[in-house]
């Protein structure tokens, strides 16, 4: 495959390909990546433990499945979660665990085929890529003087997806018929809720192994228009922004995205989508869980909340755990959120800091018997200094120890 993939195949297509995916080997790597990253149980109740527990079985019997044509996925079991800072919650579908290993086995047959098409303005869900290298290109962009920026979002871009306009897009590359047809059993799958069981007309299931790279691949006919029209589109999936030079220039390719996408049966948000001056004081846009205002980078009100609501699940005044364990259950959740967040302002950390103490004060003052949150003469009968000595990772020190080794 990789050396067709350089010489390039016959017609331009795939022919035979469905052998690859039910190859034993191909099965078994896909099954190592669900088992690394866990989740919970499909429809059928099996978890990754229950599959693993007769693993051989039940890779040899995906693999004769998938060999004679009898393979069937079964229905994606739907669960709804709070959004941050939302009252809308969002749709999660949760595959059947023997499913998500025949995606696995699927996209590692596929992806190179459609990665060597991708653009360089599509971040989201690539090998190689990241959420902060899309980050970095937003910022090298903002720094060298594409000041005027089209803050873009697809409305509901994962369930709109016409399913016949994206099987053409696969078939420009493939023509194995049964990898054709398994594509589409994914995409049709049942969706099982508390109440009722239905099939999506649109869209691909997210919560799907190969659901990224479906929904990058029908959004590539945009990501090479931007490009030839020479515009700076930096876009992770279904969230994406084009930085421009000048108001007249971003005018114009806020038009042009609406257009492609409405080709394409899609649609902008009305409500998120705008042409903003990253040079006017007091306005700002948002990308990737940070908002860029004038000269700064600030985690976005949504992206402090979530941390704040982590924090205070782990701090509640009737906690009964010691200090030393509430700590350290804090510093995990502030050592996460600060390697995605530690380019963020020098001015954010202090105020998380402060914060946190607050809240570890208040859990001491309920254990002195005092009634309340924590106040007046809290923080000197608690200093910052306290805190330190029993551990907890102080936000502000570790982002000027950085910047210093930086």
């Amino acid at each position: 495959m990789l050396e067709a993939l350089e010489e390039g195949v016959k017609g331009g297509v795939w022919f035979s390909l469905i052998d690859k995916v039910y190859r034993e080997r191909s099965l078994e790597v896909a099954w190592h990546k669900v088992k690394a990253n866990g989740g919970s149980a499909g429809s059928d109740h099996q978890s990754v433990q229950g599959f693993e527990e007769q693993l051989e079985d039940n890779l040899k019997q995906l693999h004769e499945e998938l060999r004679v044509g009898s393979y069937r996925p079964r229905p994606i079991r739907r669960q709804y979660i709070e959004k941050a800072g939302s009252r809308e919650k969002r749709a999660l579908g949760i595959p059947a665990v023997r499913d998500r290993v025949v995606q696995g086995a699927l996209r590692l047959v596929i992806e190179p085929i459609f990665e060597r098409r991708f653009a360089p303005c599509s971040y989201g869900f690539r090998p190689g890529r990241s959420c902060k290298d899309a980050l970095r290109e937003v910022q090298r962009l903002l720094d060298s003087g594409h000041s005027w920026v089209v803050d873009a979002d697809l409305k509901a871009y994962f369930d709109s997806i016409p399913h016949d306009q994206l099987m053409q897009e696969v078939g420009r590359e493939i023509a194995d018929s049964r990898v054709l047809e398994l594509i589409e059993a994914f995409l049709k799958q049942d969706i099982l809720e508390p109440l009722r069981q239905w099939q999506p007309e649109a869209g691909t299931p997210q919560g799907a192994v190969v659901s990224p790279l479906l929904a990058n691949l029908y959004l590539h006919p945009v990501d090479e228009a931007m490009a030839q029209a020479g515009l700076a589109m930096v876009r992770y999936a279904d969230d994406l922004v084009i930085l421009c030079r000048s108001q007249h220039q971003a005018q114009a390719a806020l038009a042009q995205l609406e257009r492609l996408v409405a080709e394409r049966g899609l649609r902008l948000h009305p409500e998120k989508t705008r042409v903003v001056d990253t040079q006017q004081a007091e306005v700002s846009f948002e990308f990737l869980g940070y908002r860029f205002a004038k000269g700064s980078r600030w985690p976005r009100r949504k992206s402090l909340k979530k941390l704040k609501e982590a924090i205070r699940r782990q701090t509640r005044r009737t906690c009964g755990r010691s200090l030393t364990e509430i700590v350290d259950g804090v510093n995990r959740t502030l050592r996460g959120w600060f390697e995605y967040f530690k380019h963020s302002n020098k001015w954010t950390f202090p105020a998380i800091d402060g914060w946190t103490r607050r809240r570890l004060r208040s859990i001491l003052r309920r254990r002195s018997k005092q009634k309340g949150i924590s106040g007046g003469s809290d923080h000197q009968r608690w200093p910052n200094r306290y805190f330190r000595d029993h551990g907890l990772l102080c936000l502000e020190e570790t982002h000027r120890s950085l910047l210093q080794s930086s």
